[in-house]
């Protein structure tokens, strides 16, 4: 069990008291949510719904990159390169 959950209403770090979810706390979800990427987008994504509602003063954007928007820079950059350059299918207007 982390120390590091959300202290709410004000969505800091119980356990390190940075803005939650805090460094320590994405390392810790990366790892539990390996291979699961939509799953830790839905479980975060509940938070943020829950956040929305407890800061309505802040930005929407601000709230999306804080717990959703650093789930798919997990990839290293160049692994994310390869893999769409892969799997990018061929422009069918492109003239022969």
């Amino acid at each position: 069990m982390t120390t590091h959950g959300p202290v709410m209403p004000i969505w800091n770090c119980g356990g390190c008291d940075l803005p939650w979810p805090c460094p320590t706390r994405k390392r810790e979800l990366r790892a539990e949510y390996a291979g699961a990427p939509v799953s830790l987008a839905l479980y975060l994504g509940s938070y943020l719904v829950q956040a929305a509602e407890d800061m309505p003063w802040t930005p929407a954007g601000a709230l999306h990159r804080r717990f959703v928007g650093w789930i798919r820079q997990t990839a290293r950059p160049a692994q994310a390169v390869q893999r769409r350059s892969k799997s990018a299918a061929p422009d069918r207007y492109e003239r022969q």
